[in-house]
């Protein structure tokens, strides 16, 4: 246990900046897998060099594997910014987008029923919207940080 956590603060002070978005973009691929000239385009790097440099970075934390030219994912970890979203097949959507989504829908449900205006509707209308608005700005805030 003690190792692990070793293991991810060491792997956490490494995965920055474009290693960070490399090995996201590794994430988002379907099979896992990302070769170093397909690397270099999505991401914009100045040459296949640099794409190399932080795949072979990702090699030597033992997040990817190389076989024959291809990176392969062999460990995905949920450090630092990488916390805050689920991995859904190939997307990587903000946590708070399904506490979002629940209070938006249960907000809309409420709306639609309410049959009586009074002190209690409008209390549970104002926090619906308050909970609601929380949440989808913390959701924003939370896509806005992604690598």
């Amino acid at each position: 246990m003690e190792r692990s956590k070793l293991d991810d603060e060491s792997i956490a002070s490494k995965l920055k900046g474009n290693t960070l978005r490399v090995y996201w973009n590794l994430l988002r691929s379907s099979s896992g897998v990302v070769r170093v000239r397909e690397t270099q385009r999505s991401l914009n790097f100045s040459s296949p060099a640099l794409a190399v440099y932080h795949l072979e970075k990702l090699v030597e934390l033992g997040l990817v594997r190389k076989v024959r030219g291809e990176y392969r994912l062999v460990k995905a970890v949920n450090i630092g910014v990488l916390k805050q979203f689920t991995r859904i097949g190939t997307f990587l959507l903000p946590r708070y987008a399904f506490y979002a989504t629940m209070f938006t829908t249960l907000l809309i449900f409420y709306i639609s029923q309410v049959r009586i205006i009074n002190f209690y509707s409008v209390f549970a209308l104002i926090f619906g919207i308050l909970a609601t608005g929380i949440l989808w700005f913390e959701t924003v805030s939370t896509w806005r940080q992604r690598p």
